[in-house]
């Protein structure tokens, strides 16, 4: 049926038209409210499923606050380097590695604008269920976040807690720990979001390349794909709070050595207890006695990534 003319209408008729069209418009948008909402929650990823979690898992908790974010763990020299490695720092014993992970393990040059990047992919290129990425410090490079048997197989394990759970491990090579390494970075973050579709990305970094996710903090693109962050041993940022990431409430898990004599760790937990007095998403592990590469050694991915993933 046509519409009347405009002329013939009653005089409530065309406030009836104005509040019909806003509740259709309305009722689309909160549609599309939903749509979008059940999307996000169908990518979301499952917590990732257990992986040797007897050998890896935190041994005695010696303290416990904030309810159970901020958490000091026993650490020993003795039973966690001596008992636990063939040879102490340089190869683990066999039981805490499993090699199969190794055939769908690759090196690959990634194309960036005019720089390359040189990696290791531990898992599918595309449709990860979520990635992970490994900033390596001031020496290192790809080979090191890809050791089967260095730091007492924790990187084995973190690549197979990938592989079974439908995950993607990445470990660049950071060429520098500037505006040009964190550059490279955040052209992997977005390049491996868009591969897996939207899942979730969570940056790890360790030592001097705490300085990479420290920077990658300030941009907003590379932030908006990001799942979480890691802090392995690292710096502390003072200006963290003037960040993208702060803004956005990005989940931030800290791990630090009590005896780190090349970043105190009394400084990274003054930045948790700032972030926390603001109830922002942040966790804290204290290896007590530990040093400067405990965190890489100890620290529990599995537990990390789900605290992370359940954010």
């Amino acid at each position: 049926m046509a519409e009347a003319p405009v002329a013939r209408q009653a005089p409530n008729e065309g406030a009836d038209r104005v509040s019909m069209s806003t509740i259709l418009f309305s009722i689309r948008h909160l549609i599309g409210a939903l749509l979008f909402a059940s999307l996000a929650v169908s990518a979301r990823a499952e917590p990732v499923k257990p992986y040797k979690d007897a050998l890896f898992r935190y041994s005695k908790l010696l303290q416990e606050a904030d309810g159970g974010d901020f958490r000091v763990v026993d650490y020993q020299e003795l039973r966690d380097i001596n008992e636990r490695d063939q040879i102490p720092e340089r190869r683990v014993k066999r039981a805490y590695v499993s090699l199969g992970v190794k055939s769908v393990q690759v090196n690959e040059t990634l194309g960036f604008g005019e720089r390359g990047l040189d990696v290791t992919r531990v898992g599918p290129d595309r449709g990860a269920a979520f990635t992970v990425i490994f900033i390596h410090g001031r020496g290192g490079d790809r080979r090191l976040g890809a050791n089967d048997f260095a730091f007492g197989g924790n990187f084995n394990r973190l690549k197979n807690l990938a592989v079974v759970n439908g995950g993607t491990y990445y470990a660049p090579s950071v060429r520098s720990f500037d505006a040009a390494g964190v550059a490279d970075v955040s052209a992997l973050i977005r390049f491996a979001a868009e591969r897996s579709g939207g899942g979730p990305v969570i940056l790890s970094c360790a030592s001097m390349g705490s300085f990479i996710c420290w920077g990658i903090a300030r941009q907003e693109a590379a932030v908006s794909a990001l799942g979480g962050m890691m802090i392995m041993g690292g710096p502390a940022d003072p200006d963290f709070r003037k960040s993208a990431a702060y803004r956005a409430r990005l989940p931030i898990l800290f791990s630090h050595g009590s005896r780190d004599s090349v970043y105190p760790a009394e400084s990274q937990v003054a930045l948790y207890r700032s972030l926390r007095s603001k109830a922002y998403p942040v966790r804290f592990v204290l290896f007590e006695t530990g040093s400067h590469g405990t965190p890489i050694r100890m620290t529990d991915w599995r537990e990390a990534l789900n605290w992370i993933l359940d954010r």
